[in-house]
């Protein structure tokens, strides 16, 4: 039976890194139908932050990487908070104690200090194990070390980067329980994913250099090797630094109230660093689980791609039906910020129109829309009156090289065709057809005049839709006021 782990640490949000190596985990999970833990490594309480529990499990469920066992879910294989784990690590230490594979430690920081200093001097690099302590009693409050072996070149097949060789030079003998009673994560991790039969050890691939060390623990504790996969690391857009929390790595539930879809996320998330060989660039989520494979992850970092992103979720903005989207549009998450559950990502004016009309609005602008939080740009003009923008017309590219007399001209016999034009999206597009021959000009001239005095963006959905959508009553006003401006 596969069983795979994510075991984030509550040290603050969720950031998309540690999300995506948790992605590819639930992925090979789900495809061999095994089993997905969630463990929380909560070890480090000077690091800890209060509520970083709960916004990793949040996260995780927008998104839909849903664990199999978890704090919340609880297996047999728990408790899955380190901190509640704690008697089992310390049974480990003893067992390793009693076996002389490691010893209590009693060094003071003065003498600790002292020796560095020595070492120093001496222009030699400082080894702990030079200085193991004569045989002693472990009593609480003394950390514990585990005796470093030399003489085993540490080697290991990885999923993803193939044979991999270490090296024991250098290797200090190192703490596995500190003084506080707490282990360290080198030691608690290899207990716990041991404890918890996990076949598949899924992680970032900044571990590979402390490889050797875990090799260590796992032969002095006479543990059978989990297989290994150390993915990539997602950069920055430049490629040339990691994306991290220093470096402004984004919180995944920012992805949310921005109004992202998760499967969208989980879409982009899956490709930085994986592709199944083809040119497919959008996939639902039953095809993630379906083709992945650690074969096709790459070796190298995979760069942060906001257009990609964008693209990938407008992709699946516009595969949805209508309905499922306006309930999406309407649905906003609970949030820190004061907004509450149900709210909307429309603007306040939409509030005084139907669903009806929100929805036609919608199917107008689903071509071009990303994320929801695009919705009140790309919508206001259809539910609140706008002021009008001379520059709109004197920065235009084309209409700038017309006098106003003209472009009055030409509005003024827009309006007039419009007002007796049955207002469908048919009628009024053989209407503005029929304009563009009278007056003998160019679509761009006159439909960017008729646009912009209507809904001031230069850009929108298709005019003859947007008109039938505005309504008579409502073009003819705006037409009117701009013939006024003019």
């Amino acid at each position: 039976m596969i069983r795979t782990r994510m075991a984030p640490s509550p040290t603050g949000y969720m950031h998309i890194g540690a999300v995506r190596t948790g992605l590819f985990a639930w992925l090979f999970a789900r495809q061999q139908k095994g089993t997905f833990v969630l463990r929380i490594e909560d070890t480090d309480k000077v690091r800890e932050v209060a509520g970083s529990e709960a916004h990793i499990l949040e996260s995780l469920e927008w998104i839909g990487i849903t664990p199999d066992e978890s704090p919340a879910h609880m297996g047999e294989h728990g408790p899955y908070r380190q901190s509640e784990r704690l008697d089992t690590y310390m049974r480990y230490a003893q067992l390793l104690l009693e076996q002389g594979k490691a010893y209590a430690d009693t060094t003071t920081t003065e003498q600790l200090e002292q020796w560095r200093a020595e070492a120093k001097a001496a222009k030699q690099p400082f080894h702990f194990n030079e200085h193991r302590p004569e045989s002693t009693t472990w009593e609480s409050g003394m950390p514990i070390r585990l005796k470093i072996d030399a003489d085993v070149s540490p080697e290991w097949v990885d999923l993803i980067r193939g044979p991999q060789k270490g090296s024991s030079e250098g290797l200090d003998d190192f703490v596995i329980i500190k003084a506080d009673g707490y282990p360290t994560y080198n030691f608690a991790h290899i207990i716990d994913d041991h404890e918890m039969q996990i076949t598949h050890v899924v992680r970032a691939d900044e571990f590979i250099s402390s490889m050797p060390k875990f090799l260590m623990l796992y032969q002095a504790l006479g543990f059978e090797l989990p297989q290994f996969a150390h993915c990539p690391p997602i950069l920055e857009h430049e490629g040339n630094k990691k994306l991290s929390k220093r470096t402004g790595a984004p919180d995944l539930l920012a992805y949310r109230d921005q109004g992202y879809l998760p499967e969208a996320i989980m879409n982009f998330l899956a490709l930085m660093g994986w592709n199944d060989g083809t040119e497919q660039e959008v996939y639902t989520r039953d095809e993630l689980i379906e083709k992945f494979n650690f074969d096709k992850v790459q070796k190298s970092g995979a760069r942060y791609d906001q257009k990609r992103l964008d693209w990938i979720s407008g992709h699946h903005m516009r595969a949805l039906d209508i309905d499922t989207l306006y309930r999406n549009s309407c649905q906003k998450w609970e949030m820190g910020n004061g907004d509450s559950e149900g709210s909307s990502f429309w603007p306040k004016s939409a509030d005084d129109h139907t669903d009806e009309y929100k929805k036609q609005v919608l199917s107008l602008v689903q071509e071009r829309l990303k994320h929801f939080d695009e919705l009140p740009m790309l919508t206001s003009f259809f539910f609140e009156e706008l002021p009008v923008n001379p520059e709109l017309i004197s920065t235009h590219k084309q209409l700038k090289k017309y006098e106003a007399s003209t472009l009055k001209d030409y509005l003024a016999k827009a309006k007039s065709a419009l007002e007796t034009t049955e207002f469908t999206a048919e009628s009024i597009q053989a209407t503005l057809n029929n304009l563009l021959e009278e007056i003998q000009e160019k679509p761009v001239v006159l439909f960017s005049l008729i646009r912009i005095s209507t809904t001031q963006p230069a850009f929108s959905p298709q005019l003859n839709e947007t008109l039938a959508v505005l309504g008579k009553d409502t073009v003819l006003t705006r037409l009117d006021t701009q013939l006024s401006a003019l």
